[in-house]
């Protein structure tokens, strides 16, 4: 997501005549755009504003922006931390950046706006210039869960969907500039509702329908699911949409009953086990990856040992995993955490290598076979192309640069611990 707006911010921007710096030295305007999911990233941000300081000094017309959800969360506080910042705005409200900039230079002092208009943005941003094989496209905001352990719905508000119209148009333009695969994105993006033409509200599912039918769109991804709303509507999506792709990022966070009621979440792991069950009926070899949080507090051995149990059962491709992060004004910052971070390391380093060993043995699986592979661009080394497949697997091959951009089949030829190396299958 901050990807994705960080992206149209600098749409934005540009759009209002501004360009790319070389380097944050020539830069007359610096932003941050931050995430407030985990206390490390807010520290980083006040890290690096440190390390400008100098940079003010020496040019005190130089205009430093905080945004993103660090700033909704802390507003005025960065300024009392980091006075160099003259701008703060929150992920609802970056559309409205080059007022505050005309402000500021006009002498009204330093800008602050972290409200919620909810998706009034997309109605002023540009048309996405994204001309890269893959795009993202946010399709709503905010998150109503309000799980234990998460700031989120305090940083970005409550859901709001975009307006079908609006999707599909920016998904239209995105395949005019050559984009072939599309990243739908929400906080929940399942919970989509949005408003079509006629005023009907449109589910998840029936837009992907409705994505579906782009030409020129080849494969459609999605993040971030909720088991809360992973309805039969959306894996019958899955049976009869070929252009989804074959892997679904579904996070548990546990996999024991007990935390999962701790953390707010309003299912069980049978329910869990159940969808993946259900999937698994229409898609057989469907890859699933997703979140685990470990060390939540008072969660026993018994505990992660489900949790255990829940991965050998699901025999995840890949996870997002981390020791519990106490976030203030959360509920879960006031439950009493007696586990210690030695146990929590300990924890989170056998679930790691658990799913670390799965996925190396669905990548020796793939040795041989064809693969259908996005083209990003140039690997990091060697001159070699970079390619990624369906279930998320960087592949690395020779290749024309004419390539990049495109879909092209390579054939498997060598596993590494994080990657793929391949063979171009030329089809005659």
């Amino acid at each position: 997501m901050n990807e994705y707006d960080s992206a149209r911010i600098a749409d934005l921007l540009t759009h209002h005549g501004l360009e790319e710096a070389g380097s944050v030295e020539d830069a007359d305007l610096i932003i941050l755009n931050t995430c407030a999911v985990r206390e490390k990233a807010e520290v980083k941000l006040y890290h690096q504003l440190g390390r400008w300081k100098g940079l003010k000094k020496n040019n005190p017309a130089k205009i430093f922006a905080v945004g993103g959800c660090v700033a909704s969360e802390t507003g005025k506080q960065i300024r009392a931390r980091a006075p160099i910042v003259d701008i703060i705005f929150g992920p609802q409200t970056y559309h409205r950046l080059p007022e505050m900039i005309q402000r500021l230079e006009a002498g009204q002092g330093p800008q602050i706006d972290v409200s919620f208009p909810q998706v009034e943005k997309f109605d002023y941003l540009p048309k996405n210039s994204a001309s890269t094989a893959s795009a993202y496209v946010t399709i709503m905001e905010g998150c109503s869960n309000f799980c234990t352990y998460c700031i989120v719905p305090y940083t970005r508000g409550k859901e709001s969907s975009r307006k079908v119209d609006d999707i599909l148009y920016e998904i239209y333009q995105l395949v005019q500039n050559g984009v072939k695969e599309i990243h739908l994105l929400g906080q929940n993006v399942n919970s989509f509702q949005g408003l079509n033409h006629d005023g009907s509200i449109c589910s998840f599912a029936e837009l992907l329908y409705l994505v579906n039918e782009i030409d020129g769109i080849e494969r459609i991804r999605f993040t971030t699911s909720n088991p809360i709303k992973f309805t039969q509507d959306i894996i019958n999506a899955y049976r009869d949409l070929p252009k989804i792709v074959n892997s679904l990022h579904l996070p548990a966070q546990s996999g024991s009953d007990r935390i999962l009621k701790l953390m707010g979440r309003p299912y069980t792991s049978d329910d869990y086990r159940d969808i993946i069950r259900r999937l698994r009926m229409v898609r057989p070899d469907i890859s699933i990856s997703s979140d685990f949080i470990v060390g939540f507090p008072s969660e026993t051995r018994e505990d992660f040992e489900e949790t255990m149990r829940l991965i050998d059962d699901v025999r995840y491709d890949g996870s997002f995993s981390f020791i519990y992060s106490k976030r203030p004004g959360t509920p879960a910052a006031q439950i009493e955490d007696p586990i210690t971070l030695e146990e929590k390391k300990e924890r989170l380093s056998i679930l790691q290598q658990k799913i670390d060993s799965l996925a190396l043995q669905y990548s020796r699986e793939m040795m041989g076979t064809v693969q259908r592979v996005v083209i990003d661009g140039k690997a990091q080394y060697g001159n070699l192309l970079c390619g990624r497949t369906e279930n998320n697997r960087n592949v690395n091959f020779e290749g024309p640069d004419s390539l990049i951009g495109t879909l092209a089949d390579v054939e498997i030829t060598e596993v590494m611990p994080h990657s793929l190396k391949g063979k171009l299958v030329v089809n005659k």
